[in-house]
């Protein structure tokens, strides 16, 4: 039986209240929520953005639009007088592997790079050359990556020497945030290692990246827990957040995990946004790493190991626009596996986890003149299928005690047939997560950590568990050993 969302109105919220900011790749979105975690009915708003591209491998947006979003959002969900100072605390996740350059005075440079800016391939290739990456890798828990600090420091001293020399620090987009908005930083630990230059073992920067990257441990945020917010700064247009606190900004990824109830290492989750990943939280760093994942410190006792995967959303948002398909997809999702659908490698914005080719584009093999398209977006999703479990098959010797995937994110509540093609391709059960924003919803409950340890939290909602169809998981066992020979042959090359 499904669970659905169990809002609350305000006059029956539990105390204290928390508002949590989301800051994701289509949209800037915050609510206030209780210290269950549910959120509060009538006091959540949303304003859309986008990624400005271009074919060289751009992918920006504007910190200070972004900002002035964060502040149409705090306006919207405090605006009810009824809330007196209930609001406790304020807390914040963004996209991860974001950069800004920031001058002395506090002003970007910049804008801001995104996740999925590739521009700095060349200096990937030729950090690769200069370091020792695996050893990297078993210190940070990330490779050398387009996504990551290093390479495009690398980058912007080539491309723009003069934002190089007028930096003062370089910092994440939530960072920049908050400065704007209420004087300080305020780095989470998972924002930190999501730059790839923290040790996933001391909480300390690497020395060997700083100097490749041509950069002091001054010109970066220190790293934060959750456990240590800062007295509140609000300023004096939101009354509401008087006595709240103001958390340290941490990712989107450690936030979905905590939202979709995947918070040991018995759940798996497969985060379905723009873009996706499969993560779960340790306790501590693990031992080996292996090559094609990361392992971020997410704070002082806990590790997210896992893969991150560039378009999935991305590529269904792509396909839906450039195919003109049905937007309800169902004939594509509910066909049986067949030996005609193309396969695809859906890599329209370059790689990340397993292979970290952050210059690959998408693959088509297989089109041929009786392909239609309905046909080749079945094509795409096998695809986005197939990468996840390329991940996964790294990602379970060093996860042994995994019980349950569970999914969340956009592409999952819109589109659930899709878990089925999954569940099959992983050959592994896949449970649904119903409850929307399960990010937002984790980034609040990180806070009530702190301000309500005590208080019982609302369950989460799941809805149907999709389980592996034997035929099904032998037609893709196939189809991934010709996906793993298309990409040796035209991707890793």
């Amino acid at each position: 039986m499904t669970r659905t969302d169990d809002d609350v109105a305000l006059d029956s919220a539990l105390d204290p209240l928390v508002v949590a900011l989301d800051i994701g790749s289509t949209a800037t979105r915050g609510g206030v929520h209780d210290a269950s975690g549910r959120r509060v009915d009538g006091l959540q708003h949303k304003v859309p953005h986008a990624f400005t591209v271009a074919p060289d491998g751009t992918s920006v947006i504007d910190p200070d639009q972004v900002t002035a979003e964060v502040e149409q959002v705090l306006d919207a969900v405090t605006g009810d007088r009824q809330l007196g100072t209930r609001i406790a605390g304020v807390a914040m996740d963004t996209f991860a592997a974001s950069l800004i350059a920031v001058d002395a005075a506090g002003r970007a440079l910049t804008p801001c790079l995104t996740y999925a800016d590739s521009r700095s391939a060349e200096a990937v290739a030729a950090l690769r050359e200069e370091i020792d990456e695996q050893a990297v890798q078993q210190r940070t828990g990330t490779r050398l990556h387009t996504s990551y600090h290093a390479p495009r420091l690398r980058w912007f001293a080539t491309a723009q020497p003069r934002v190089v020399a007028e930096a003062a620090l370089w910092c994440s987009l939530g960072e920049y945030v908050l400065t704007r908005l209420v004087g300080h930083p305020l780095a989470g630990t998972s924002t930190v290692a999501w730059t790839g230059l923290l040790d996933r073992r001391t909480g300390g920067f690497d020395a060997e990246l700083l100097a490749a990257a041509g950069i002091g441990p001054e010109q970066l945020s220190a790293a934060l827990d959750m456990t240590e917010p800062a007295p509140s700064g609000a300023p004096a247009r939101w009354p509401a957040l008087a006595r709240a606190v103001w958390f340290p900004v941490i990712t989107d990824g450690f936030a979905s995990n905590i939202g979709s109830g995947a918070t040991d290492a018995t759940v798996l989750t497969a985060s379905t946004a723009t873009s996706g990943a499969l993560r779960v939280l340790l306790d501590g760093p693990a031992d080996p790493l292996p090559f094609g994942l990361w392992n971020y410190r997410v704070d002082a006792r806990r590790t997210l190991l896992g893969g991150a995967i560039n378009d999935v959303g991305r590529a269904v948002s792509w396909a839906q626009s450039t195919l003109r398909l049905d937007p309800a997809l169902p004939t594509a999702l509910a066909a049986p596996p067949s030996d005609a659908t193309p396969l695809v490698l859906p890599y329209l914005t370059g790689e990340r986890a397993p292979g970290w080719v952050g210059g690959a584009r998408a693959v088509l093999d297989g089109v041929s003149a009786a392909t239609d398209a309905d046909s080749l977006f079945r094509g795409i999703i096998e695809g986005v299928a197939m990468t996840y479990a390329r991940v996964a098959d790294e990602l379970r010797p060093a996860a042994p005690e995994v019980l349950e995937v569970a999914a969340a994110g956009r592409v999952s509540n819109d589109h659930p047939g899709w878990l089925q093609i999954l569940a099959d391709v992983l050959g592994q059960p896949v449970t649904r997560v119903t409850r929307r924003r399960a990010t937002q919803r984790g980034t609040a409950l990180l806070a009530l950590d702190v301000l309500a340890p005590d208080v019982p939290r609302a369950p989460r909602a799941t809805g149907e568990t999709y389980q592996p169809r034997p035929p099904h998981v032998e037609h893709y066992a196939r189809r991934r050993a010709r996906f793993a020979e298309v990409y040796d042959a035209l991707v890793r090359g």
